[in-house]
């Protein structure tokens, strides 16, 4: 069949040099060419992509993406907004079915499955039934949307994570759409979107604003990005896995300075690297700070095409266009990067990440004296190390002293020791077990995340670790909760069928559901026997976990300790049962004939894992999960769901409710003001994080959130978490700021609190916003650098906005979140002339004076700030706008860029 394309081909023969161009800028290239109308996207775009500069430029690009990705908690706003924006349409006397996502919307339900049972057969099958409990309601819109909408398909719960779905089933490498030929392309609601750059698709994580206008229409806009090369070398060698390789990616990328820039990969490891280890390095993307981690395609693409059962034909298109259109990597390429990072991959060693930075890189044999230090500085605990900890079995097994034989405690000398190295401890007794909890024990080991779940190597290692830990006589320690979440029905497929299922099970980690669960805080409640241990006596534990992320408080909020580390380790961390180790000389335990067992006695071999993957692989194993991809479980199929175009509102829904941002909006926006006499509502450092602003997590009766729904007749038991409840606005501006972390400088106490100035009262940042709102005084928020970086949270935006904050001021924004805070109608400016908060001697307690908003307010535009003391002395000093465009400056004029397309789309109705 013949296509129409945007030839990149024909330009290099008109004389642009294509060659120079990174396979990632070449593809914004086609799609500003194919795409140019002259109005949005202009000769000028087409120009600064044609000339690209390496070093960098403030010039914006457009990007209009295929499709759009997304996964259910940030979806159902999504889907809550598209339902709002209907309903107003039909209350100004318009057709609200004309309100539908213009391009292909994909929403994955994998965000919403916790881990309250674990470690038996059952557990899966009682947290999805706990998951339909807690969530009907927020399945219903989403069915509803399925039915209601056009362009918007839903892969029902209990089938996988997003970006694994994505990778092995949305993904086409080419797509081709009304006669058209192009590249497959997206955006998505999850900062992990860049996971499908690892099968040579571009795409990255926004925000929900962003998408909803992407797919409405709209482009997204963007400052055309440098590209760093990361040129990898080498082989993985034995004994170390793609976790190890991407968490020292992530250590070395931080190093480097990626933030908002795009990240290539070029070298001669690719022509044996994997698309599962490619996609495990794209993945991390947001770790490394980038917006996007590309792998040009090439034969190690087609050949997992033809894996993952994509049909002949596809994978012929794949080729022919990417030859064609010079997107097809040989690996003989000249091009023009920014910067080159290297890495030989042969240098790699045994690596973990954390405890709450994933760029944190830590050798695994250095844990136990990196633990120590952790300890010391952070939390200001005294430890003394055990002078042989070789012959130490009492602490090595974790102070179980009922599981050693009567010759074994006679021989140990610290085998009744009360707290061993000094470390804070606490005997448990709990029905027939007893043992000691303290500093360091692990209470988590989740193997979870499209990271690694996505990648067979790993998946397969782990369950070879537990069938050779089984044969040497371990067994998980009895205080640590295992888990696993895999990121497809395909992962079970092989497991099963390869007997490693069984080894897993055998050690406890048993499935507990297809989605994210730990990696994203779905951990579930701790036993209450732990729970309790660990907060009256203020125990630091640990989680290791296969994932992603590891911010303070993101994994369990009484964790303050998470590791990152590959499936394989989370296995031999589980057995252990604690962090201070070394596991890479210290024994594991011992076997029941008191002989010493290594990591090394345990660890397969790269030719193991190999045959084991071929031996239990299957393409059929695709073609059987993905076509019945959309249909569900039978409790999907039994959801009801209300019928019709219109959504109807619940007026009791504690979930979900329309938003208040577009009723009875004005057909015109009302212009911009200076801001004067702003309050600071928080003051904040460095790195602060989406995971401190946006609700998070489970909340307290005792929290806003939780006096909002006590209110309407909510037992506690009934909350759920901020996450499910992202469809009540109400519920969210309450969570906004409760994150029990947060350090806000105006007041001396931790967690989401702020001071009311007018009184000097200490209170919730809610209770502080909504007196202020009372008042009429605009609201501020000040920080330092890299503010919201993390997750592409909506809500983060979204509750800043219904607070009252008019202006957040910092050193560095994130990109995602910068952009969102614009489309909400917040102003995000930055210091300037090396300044900042302590550098000008504020302490939160000034009155804020913004000007230079309400007059000729451009791109970038310089803006006066003046400051007032509690004595009545001012200072002054300038900030920059970061409304980066002119069409940036529109949507914050508009109030927000939904609030642009509406009041775009009334007019085209009324005209």
């Amino acid at each position: 069949m013949n296509y129409e394309i945007a030839s990149l081909r024909k330009l290099q023969e008109d004389g642009v040099n294509i060659d120079r161009l990174p396979f990632s800028i070449r593809i914004l290239l086609e799609n500003v060419l194919r795409n140019h109308d002259g109005f949005a996207i202009t000769d000028e775009h087409l120009q600064t992509l044609t000339q690209w500069n390496a070093a960098g430029t403030d010039k914006e690009i457009p990007f209009k993406p295929a499709r759009v990705l997304m996964q259910d908690f940030t979806g159902v706003p999504s889907v809550v907004d598209i339902a709002s924006l209907r309903a107003e349409v039909i209350r100004k006397g318009g057709d609200g079915t004309k309100i539908n996502p213009v391009i292909p919307v994909d929403l994955v339900i994998d965000h919403s499955v916790q881990v309250d049972y674990f470690g038996t057969d059952y557990s899966e099958g009682k947290n999805v039934e706990k998951e339909y409990e807690r969530n009907s309601e927020r399945y219903k819109l989403l069915k509803w949307g399925q039915k209601g909408l056009h362009n918007f398909t839903v892969v029902p719960p209990g089938m996988g994570i997003c970006h694994q779905v994505n990778l092995e089933y949305l993904a086409k490498g080419v797509i081709e759409r009304d006669g058209w030929a192009f590249p497959d392309s997206l955006v998505g609601l999850d900062s992990h979107t860049p996971m499908v750059n690892g099968i040579g698709v571009l795409g990255w994580g926004v925000g929900g604003i962003e998408a909803e206008a992407a797919m409405l229409g709209q482009p997204v806009y963007f400052t055309c990005p440098q590209v760093v090369g990361l040129k990898l070398t080498g082989q993985i060698p034995q004994g170390c896995t793609a976790t190890d390789m991407v968490l020292t990616i992530t250590r070395l990328l931080r190093d480097v300075g990626v933030v908002g820039k795009f990240v290539e990969v070029f070298g001669d490891a690719l022509d044996h690297l994997t698309v599962t280890d490619r996609a495990t390095i794209s993945n991390m993307s947001p770790e490394f700070g980038c917006t996007v981690t590309y792998f040009p395609i090439d034969d190690q693409t087609l050949d997992y095409m033809q894996k993952t059962n994509r049909t002949p034909e596809q994978i012929r298109l794949v080729k022919n266009y990417c030859e064609e259109n010079l997107l097809w990597r040989t690996g003989n390429e000249a091009i023009e990067y920014s910067e080159v990072a290297e890495l030989d991959l042969s240098s790699l060693r045994p690596t973990v990440s954390g405890p709450k930075r994933p760029q944190d890189k830590i050798f695994v044999e250095e844990l136990n004296t990196k633990f120590i230090d952790l300890l010391q500085d952070e939390f200001s605990r005294g430890y003394v190390p055990v002078p042989d900890r070789q012959e130490n079995r009492w602490l090595a097994e974790g102070g179980s002293q009922t599981e050693y034989t009567e010759q074994e405690k006679h021989s140990s000398p610290e085998a009744e020791v009360e707290h061993p190295n000094n470390l804070r401890s606490v005997k448990i007794k709990f029905k027939n077990a007893e043992y000691r909890l303290s500093d360091g024990s692990i209470v988590i080991a989740a193997i979870t995340s499209c990271t690694n779940t996505s990648n067979p190597t790993v998946m397969v290692g782990a369950g070879l670790v537990a069938r050779k830990a089984l044969s040497r006589g371990l067994r998980t320690k009895s205080w640590v909760k295992t888990s696993l979440a895999p990121g497809s029905k395909v992962v079970t497929t092989y497991l099963d069928r390869s007997g490693l299922s069984e080894d897993l099970d055998a050690l406890r980690f048993h499935t507990v559901g297809y989605g994210c669960t730990s990696c994203i805080g779905n951990s579930g409640p701790l036993p209450p026997h732990i729970a309790e241990a660990v907060d009256k006596n203020e125990l630091v534990v640990a989680s290791v976990l296969s994932g992603n992320r590891n911010f303070e408080a993101r994994v369990h909020p009484q964790v303050k300790m998470n590791f990152l580390m590959s499936p394989m380790l989370v296995v031999a961390y589980a057995l252990v049962g604690r962090v201070d180790i070394d596991l890479i000389n210290d024994p594991l335990g011992f076997d029941p004939n008191g002989e010493p067992v290594y990591l090394k006695d345990i660890w397969p071999t790269q030719e193991e894992i190999n045959q084991t993957i071929k031996d239990s692989m299957r393409v059929e194993d695709f073609k059987d999960v993905y076509d019945v991809i959309f249909d569900g479980e039978e409790q999907w199929q039994k959801l009801p769901t209300a019928e019709g175009n219109q959504y109807i509102w619940e007026e009791n829904s504690s979930y979900i409710k329309e938003v208040p941002f577009f009723k009875d909006l004005s057909e015109d926006p009302e212009p911009p003001q200076d801001i004067h006499n702003a309050r600071v509502l928080l003051f904040l450092g460095d790195s602060v994080t989406t995971d401190h602003i946006s609700p998070a997590g489970g909340f307290k009766e005792s929290s806003a959130a939780g006096k909002y729904l006590k209110g309407k007749g909510v037992d506690q038991k009934d909350f759920n978490s901020y996450g499910s409840r992202r469809g009540n606005h109400e519920v969210m501006m309450r969570g906004t700021f409760a994150n029990v972390r947060i350090k806000n400088r105006i007041t001396d106490k931790e967690g989401g609190y702020s001071t009311y100035f007018p009184t000097n009262e200490t209170m919730t940042v809610y209770d502080a916003a909504m007196k202020y709102e009372k008042d009429k005084t605009p609201l501020v928020i000040i920080a330092g650098k890299e503010y919201g970086s993390g997750s592409s949270r909506d809500w983060a935006a979204k509750g800043t906005n219904l607070l009252g904050v008019k202006v957040v001021l910092t050193e560095s924004f994130e990109r995602i979140h910068r952009s969102n805070l614009m489309q909400m109608g917040v102003l995000p400016l930055e210091f300037i002339n090396g300044q900042n908060a302590e550098s000008l001697g504020i302490t939160g307690k000034e009155k804020f004076s913004f000007t230079g908003i309400g007059e000729d307010l451009t791109p970038g535009k310089i803006i006066k700030v003046t400051a007032e003391r509690e004595s009545g002395d001012k200072f002054e000093f300038d900030a920059i706008s970061r409304l980066d465009s002119a069409i940036e400056v529109a949507y914050y004029q508009n109030g927000g860029i939904l609030q642009y397309i509406l009041r775009d789309f009334l007019s085209k109705i009324k005209n």
